[in-house]
């Protein structure tokens, strides 16, 4: 695939670039380029792609995006490479997400090797907005979103495809330490039927709240139950959860439609069978977890994700009191499992699967 290069009429000085990726925590270190590739379907769907300047994109009033939410979007990083340059971990299976999110939110489906070739390039353009920290990489946020100007209620006929990229450090400003978690009350993430398992800024915009709620109460993140009896739990906000047991088993909440399949959760459960560990995707009641969490059955609890990666739970806490999982700190497995991923992403462990993509 071609792109189109646009000159960078001022990039960032080397010495101003050096200042903001020494410590540039999680989010807003962004990097110079950005990839746009437009779709028209009156010309036969995506045209030529370009790679530009980081800049504002031109958006009428009347864009769709702004009146019925058709957007959806991708979290990938790309991380040094021991032998020399950049790796990405499973881009297939983040451009396989984006079109499954594509479909519920009847948007036009990108061809796989255009999305990974418009990641590629982005992070080409951009290498050299590597922090040069432990936990550094570039996170990679490539999105579409409706662009179409007009007012009625049908899927749009026009959109965007964009790659932008932020430096970034450690997801929780405390680093890796077990994290306090808030079980949401009076909200639900996704019900039945929903655009749960979509990756879609409506699903994220409906956790504020209640995550704002987590906040107040001391807590890092929120975990939501499910939408019809209130009582299975699901994810966090942004996360996938993993429940370590005394018996040698780990569950993780079932792809039921109301839960985003992440590609973290994804490699975990293929990494703690190799482990000899048995995994069930199955239902968890908060009920049990609390139960088992007091009667020693529960060992760990796992979250995990693009950008914090895997993270311990140490405390739940709501309006009916607190408990805590294990002793409090980094468990056994989930140190274990931490240190592997991150081995493979960054190629200090052999990948066995396949998952790294040189950049």
């Amino acid at each position: 695939m071609q792109f189109t290069r646009l000159p960078h009429p001022s990039p960032t000085p080397d010495h101003v670039r050096a200042e903001l990726i020494a410590d540039p925590g999680f989010g807003t270190v962004f990097t110079d380029h950005m990839v746009v590739i437009d779709y028209d379907e009156a010309l036969g769907g995506w045209q030529t792609p370009t790679i530009g300047p980081r800049q504002p994109i031109p958006l009428d009033p009347a864009a769709s995006v702004l009146h019925y939410a058709q957007e959806i979007f991708e979290g990938m990083k790309a991380y040094a490479h021991p032998e020399g340059g950049l790796s990405l971990f499973r881009p297939e299976a983040n451009a396989a997400r984006f079109n499954a999110s594509a479909r519920r939110m009847a948007m036009p489906e990108i061809p796989q090797e255009t999305f990974i070739a418009a990641v590629r390039e982005a992070v080409l353009a951009d290498a050299n907005w590597l922090p040069p920290i432990a936990g550094g990489a570039l996170y990679i946020r490539p999105f579409m979103f409706a662009s179409e100007a007009f007012l009625g209620v049908r899927p749009a006929k026009q959109y965007k495809f964009v790659v932008i990229i932020c430096s970034v450090g450690n997801y929780f400003k405390k680093g890796v330490n077990p994290v306090k978690i808030w079980v949401a009350q009076d909200y639900t993430r996704a019900a039945p039927g929903g655009t749960g398992a979509a990756k879609t800024g409506g699903n994220y915009a409906a956790s504020l709240v209640p995550q704002a709620q987590a906040t107040a109460h001391g807590c890092d993140q929120v975990v939501f139950l499910d939408a019809k009896e209130h009582k299975w739990v699901e994810e966090l906000g942004g996360m996938n959860l993993f429940f370590v047991r005394a018996d040698g088993s780990v569950i993780t909440p079932p792809l039921t439609g109301t839960i985003l399949p992440g590609i973290t959760r994804d490699s975990l459960i293929a990494m703690l069978r190799e482990e000899g560990l048995t995994v069930r995707e199955e239902p968890y009641s908060i009920d049990q977890w609390r139960e088992e969490a007091a009667s020693g059955m529960l060992l760990e609890v796992m979250a995990c994700g693009t950008a914090a990666v895997v993270t311990p739970v140490g405390t739940v806490a709501s309006p009916e009191g607190e408990f805590h999982i294990g002793a409090g700190g980094i468990g056994q497995m989930t140190s274990k499992m931490r240190e592997r991923l991150v081995g493979v992403q960054n190629g200090q462990i052999a990948d066995s699967h396949g998952w790294v993509m040189r950049v």
